[in-house]
């Protein structure tokens, strides 16, 4: 769960509230609510959280020490620049970036997402079974986002609400034209191989 604490040092920001969650200190805007953290990956952990303004429940990814590595800081920029672009119903939407106050001296990077039910790779691990129409749906859904391609998808990128699929992720694709985001992919060796 999402525990309120006090900021750092006792010196908070204005229009900020801190929440621990998995010993990670969120520094968010007090319109968002966190409800409890939901997911960790590579590039940083994601909570649950209640939009005050809308009421509309949203993901916050927390990209921690975003510059510390220059490879990760071109992927986050990378995934930034697509998903601000991109509006297409099998790709996740972004909704928000939380802008940090300390503009030229800020290390975590707080993106707001669309909150959806589980990743395809919780799915496949439960203990209910998918039949080969559930598995001929979710590919067809991916080919529908095909002209979004991505060089290292796995089933933790892919994301279900009430059985529909969505990509979540843009940190790893390689941009081939800048006009329509074309990307490398190897989407029909992984889903060949691993149903």
């Amino acid at each position: 769960m999402a525990m309120l604490v006090d900021p750092p040092n006792g010196m908070g920001n204005q229009g900020k509230h801190y929440y621990s969650m998995w010993q990670t200190l969120f520094e968010i805007d007090t319109k968002y609510v966190p409800i409890k953290p939901i997911g960790r990956g590579a590039y940083g952990i994601v909570c649950s959280s209640i939009n005050r303004e809308t009421n509309e429940k949203v993901a916050i990814k927390k990209i921690h020490n975003v510059f510390d590595n220059r490879v990760d800081a071109l992927r986050t920029l990378r995934e930034l620049k697509l998903l601000r672009h991109l509006r297409h119903e099998n790709v996740i939407s972004l909704k928000d970036i939380m802008m940090p106050v300390q503009r030229r001296s800020f290390k975590d990077v707080y993106l707001v997402y669309e909150l959806m039910d589980t990743d395809l790779h919780q799915i496949i691990k439960s203990p209910q079974g998918l039949s080969n129409d559930h598995c001929q749906y979710f590919l067809f859904q991916v080919m529908l986002g095909s002209h979004l391609f991505h060089r290292s998808l796995t089933f933790n990128y892919l994301i279900v609400v009430s059985m529909y699929l969505l990509l979540i992720t843009f940190t790893t694709c390689t941009i081939c034209d800048n006009t329509s985001y074309i990307c490398m992919c190897t989407l029909p060796i992984i889903f060949a191989s691993s149903l």
